[in-house]
């Protein structure tokens, strides 16, 4: 039986999709089975044997758990310093009209773009003098700095959908403009907020090279960098153990995203109520 036209380009799709999800699902099998087989290789099959010799071998203090302890650290309080800096620079950008916004705006994207290897090498000599080399909170200020220009364009976004009556009227009852931004306008965004934390979080918790560069003791190490150690220090790449703490460390950006996802739906019905 000959294909409609549309028949066929619905076969097409539905095929290319297939390769798109095989794409993305194949490394993902690879990881969970890899890190159940004590002799893995770059071989996507079921273990012979499974077993957790290999979570049992990289859940050391050394290995997982001081990495861990480092990223948490550093990339929660960096994300809590963009949050907090990118909500007072977007509030004058989304409540106060000037002809100076656009352009500001359109800078701040043009900063987005930039690499980061662009900057590195006199943001390195500036850490040099400044005695910020080798610190968790100085890598933590240039990450949250990295960050807040792309962070203040998504939070001015969300802050233009929160009405400005409801803020006048907190101001007829005596409020000012900081509380009224701390009690009318951040809880009423409250899932725009979270997308910013959670964009940024994510975004430092994957960054390789900036600790790579600014941190040089082995005990300040992220995760992030710890993860090298698996493709050299030791001769060959240990596979199974490389695949148990890839799982490790990506729990707590899965567990993030699980523990507020009811809020982001909650809070944009929410929104979607007052400003209807």
């Amino acid at each position: 039986m000959k294909l409609s036209r549309r028949a066929r380009g619905r076969l097409a799709a539905d095929a290319g999709l297939v390769v798109v999800l095989a794409a993305f699902v194949t490394p993902l099998a690879w990881l969970v089975l890899a890190s159940l087989d004590a002799e893995a290789t770059l071989r996507v099959r079921p273990p012979d044997s499974p077993t957790l010799e290999n979570f049992s071998a990289v859940l050391t203090d050394e290995i997982t758990f001081t990495p861990m302890r480092n990223s948490l650290l550093l990339c929660g309080g960096a994300t809590a310093l963009t949050v907090a800096c990118a909500a007072l620079a977007a509030y004058p950008l989304s409540r106060f009209r000037s002809r100076f916004s656009r352009p500001y705006l359109l800078t701040i994207l043009f900063t987005t773009c930039l690499p980061v290897t662009a900057v590195m090498v006199p943001v390195y000599g500036l850490f040099v003098q400044i005695n910020l080399i080798d610190t968790l909170y100085g890598t933590a200020l240039f990450l949250a700095a990295s960050q807040l220009p792309f962070a203040i364009w998504l939070m001015k976004n969300f802050m233009d959908g929160v009405p400005r009556v409801l803020e006048e009227a907190a101001w007829t009852d005596g409020a000012s403009w900081w509380q009224s931004l701390l009690r009318v306008v951040l809880p009423l965004m409250g899932p725009g907020v979270s997308v910013v934390a959670i964009y940024s979080f994510v975004m430092m918790w994957g960054n390789f090279f900036v600790p790579f560069m600014l941190l040089l003791s082995p005990e300040q190490m992220p995760a992030s960098v710890s993860i090298f150690t698996f493709f050299g220090n030791y001769g060959a790449v240990v596979y199974g153990q490389l695949a148990a703490f890839s799982i490790l460390y990506s729990t707590p950006v899965i567990l993030l995203y699980v523990l507020v996802s009811r809020r982001l739906a909650g809070g944009f019905a929410l929104g979607a109520a007052v400003k209807g």
